[in-house]
């Protein structure tokens, strides 16, 4: 059957509504998930004794464990302790503590990939920690993090799909709803692939406009 073009016009503005806490959901997972994975990703390179066991446990609880389930544990389990989170804060904290695992290994393959040379040629010319990290650790890291650091943001803007668990009124949530509705899956259906692109794809395009500037500044402009 062709697709009903009137009630897609109708549900735009509840699919933009959607876009727009979807994409304020994405925002604060992927820039919370860098701080969190570049503090975590510091944590082992510099074997911090006590917090890098600590740390370990958390990568590989986040990373083995599905975020459908992390989600329902910050927004339900937490309950049984007299601690409620709303829907909103949960959907940001479930997906920073899925996505800052990801972002400490990338980070950790890129500090790894920093050659001793450049650390003792730091230390020869008198630099402190604090300016060895800034000058020439994380620069070289973050080029070499970059391709890792843009798959996992993308992932994450991906994976707010799971929020609608939490009712939170996402893209997933407003297209199910107009299913159960009006079981108008077609039209539901092509209005989140086409407002997931029109997300997805320009962070796409300024992400790896961003890594190539970042991996080939060095050659300057």
């Amino acid at each position: 059957m062709p697709l009903d073009f009137g009630f897609i016009v109708q549900s735009l503005p509840l699919y933009g509504r959607a876009a727009q806490l979807t994409l304020t959901i994405s925002v604060w997972a992927v820039g919370l998930s860098l701080l969190v994975g570049f503090l975590c990703s510091m944590v082992i390179y510099y074997r911090v004794r006590g917090l890098q066991f600590i740390i370990k446990i958390y990568i590989e609880l986040s990373r083995n464990t599905p975020s459908l389930i992390q989600l329902f544990f910050l927004y339900y389990g937490l309950t049984q302790v007299e601690l409620k989170l709303e829907a909103e804060p949960c959907a940001v904290a479930g997906l920073t503590f899925l996505g800052g695992s990801y972002m400490a290994e990338a980070f950790r393959s890129g500090l790894e990939a920093v050659g001793k040379s450049q650390i003792e040629s730091g230390l020869s010319i008198g630099l402190s920690d604090a300016q060895l990290v800034r000058y020439v650790i994380f620069p070289q890291a973050f080029s070499v993090s970059m391709p890792a650091l843009e798959a996992n943001a993308i992932f994450l803007i991906k994976e707010t799909s799971i929020v609608s668990a939490v009712a939170l009124p996402d893209l997933m949530f407003v297209a199910k709803d107009l299913i159960g509705m009006y079981y108008s899956t077609a039209e539901a259906l092509t209005l989140l692939v086409l407002f997931y692109l029109m997300i997805l794809l320009p962070v796409s395009l300024l992400l790896s406009a961003l890594e190539r500037k970042v991996r080939y500044g060095q050659f300057g402009n």
